[in-house]
């Protein structure tokens, strides 16, 4: 399937790119897309959560009553859960919540998000550019010429470029990846993906 290529001025070129419709058109998979997100996010939290349980907390072991004929329950040390800095009833423990996905699964859930991004007419490419120095004003420009300052985007390069990079850190919700980056995550998040001309290609090698 073939998509109009843009300028950076907003303008369509008389250029075409074919899209694979091996990536970009294929049956999307909804549960291959839950999975790749959901190991996404769980492997972005720290896991660093701790709490003091009652072999961790400093204090006497004293036992603080006897254990018949107070008339109350009975009770060990100071540091019982029920009383004031006592330690914690099963608390949160330091953990990772990363867990595996299989790369055929990874694969097939990039390529249902393209397909639903095309579905949507919310792909862009455009033609190769390069900005001279890292101007956030410059990019700043070019989303605004496709009426998109505001919305969430992700450009998509074929290869490291740091003025481009460097144009877009400042704006909080542009963003900026590698074709070999590109993570579900990423697509499905995005109100419009752009994709630099030759980035298409990467893309179809990669996945």
């Amino acid at each position: 399937m073939k998509i109009a290529v843009h300028n950076i001025k907003g303008k369509e070129t008389t250029k075409k790119v074919d899209l694979s419709k091996d990536i970009f058109g294929i049956e999307p998979n909804d549960h291959a897309i839950y999975l790749d997100v959901k190991q996404h996010l769980a492997s972005k939290r720290a896991g660093t959560h701790s709490t003091k349980e009652r072999g961790d907390i400093t204090g006497s072991r004293r036992k603080i009553r006897k254990q018949k004929g107070s008339g109350a329950a009975r009770v060990g040390d100071i540091k019982n859960p029920i009383f004031r800095g006592g330690g914690r009833v099963f608390g949160p423990r330091p953990r990772k919540y990363d867990f595996k996905v299989n790369k055929k699964v990874k694969r097939l859930a990039r390529k249902s998000a393209l397909t639903y991004k095309l579905s949507e007419k919310n792909i862009i490419v455009l033609e190769d550019f390069n900005f001279d120095v890292p101007s956030t004003s410059l990019y700043s420009s070019t989303l605004a010429n496709f009426d998109l300052l505001d919305n969430k985007t992700v450009l998509v390069l074929d290869k490291p470029n740091k003025n481009i990079f460097l144009s877009s850190r400042n704006l909080s919700k542009a963003k900026v990846v590698l074709a070999s980056e590109l993570n579900t995550y990423d697509i499905m998040n995005a109100n419009k993906m752009l994709f630099v001309e030759s980035s298409i290609k990467e893309v179809e090698a990669i996945f």
